[in-house]
């Protein structure tokens, strides 16, 4: 697995939330669900950071999953976000991009591991 890539391409993605939540926080749009998204988003890298230190290829694997699960919820969250016009359609088609991608590289790293793990 190419983990700095995708330790990169997340840590991006994270940063890249935080500016287009303070973004919309400025323009006064519902909070909890710019927290939501600001949590979320932010867990993705976090938990793919933490998986560097895990204890075991199984809690290697589980840190990963949880970031996959991280990144579909921040899906979510920017799609409530534009069905509510609160982001536009292009803020959302662009994370919606990184989310694709992010999800690419977690479920292949996931299914090598795991796969590896097994034999």
């Amino acid at each position: 697995m190419s983990n700095s890539i995708l330790r990169d391409k997340s840590k991006e993605f994270a940063k890249e939330i935080v500016l287009l939540c303070r973004k919309i926080k400025k323009n006064g749009i519902e909070s909890a669900l710019v927290n939501q998204l600001l949590r979320s988003g932010t867990s993705v890298g976090a938990n793919i950071h933490e998986a560097q230190y895990a204890q075991g290829t199984k809690d290697f694997i589980s840190k990963l999953e949880i970031s996959l699960k991280e990144c579909n919820e921040s899906e979510y969250w920017l799609e409530l976000l534009k069905d509510t016009e609160s982001i536009s359609s292009e803020d959302f088609e662009f994370f919606q991009k990184y989310c694709i991608d992010l999800r690419r590289m977690l479920v292949s790293s996931v299914t090598t591991l795991k796969n590896k793990s097994n034999k």
